[in-house]
């Protein structure tokens, strides 16, 4: 059975083009233009992952994203966002992944298989600030002019917060 993701960006190119790469991955996509659009879908269809944009008309993603959390506690939501500066505003919302534009598309399906295969309790335990895996992509031109590997596996031991290559 395919996993239905719904994509919530208001840039009617990436949604095409994610939307295609999706679908030839095997996974059903729901496309919506805004944030208010999304949270209307998720309510119309299941969804097994959500792909967020942050920078939308009409309901922003951080105001989204609080109503599918709410609302979807278990539904693992991936930001990807040209917007500079969010990694620890998604580390404490309990983000699944940051994503930051442009993507690196096998880095953005490696970690919807990572987070699709992820249990209910390391969500819970994601949202509550507690230990699990958190996934973050820089920007591709910032990820190669600092040479650096281009996924980071978070992790929350504690108060703390350490990176390693995932």
């Amino acid at each position: 059975m395919k996993k239905h993701i719904l994509l919530a960006d208001d840039d009617p190119g990436v949604r095409e083009s994610l939307a295609a790469v999706l679908r030839s991955d095997g996974y059903a996509v729901l496309p919506a233009k805004d944030g208010q659009e999304a949270l209307d879908m998720v309510s119309a269809f299941e969804v097994d992952l959500v792909l967020l944009d942050l920078n939308m008309p009409v309901k922003n993603g951080w105001d989204t994203f609080e109503r599918l959390t709410a609302e979807n506690p278990l539904t693992p939501i991936i930001i990807i966002t040209a917007r500079p500066n969010q990694l620890f505003t998604a580390l404490s919302a309990g983000v699944g992944a940051l994503l930051e534009k442009p993507l690196d598309i096998s880095e953005l399906l490696q970690t919807i298989h990572s987070l699709l295969r992820e249990s209910s309790e390391a969500r819970l335990r994601r949202l509550i600030g507690g230990n699990a895996p958190f996934y973050y992509q820089r920007a591709h031109g910032e990820r190669e002019a600092a040479r650096k590997s281009p996924t980071r596996c978070v992790t929350r031991p504690g108060n703390s917060h350490t990176m390693s290559p995932s």
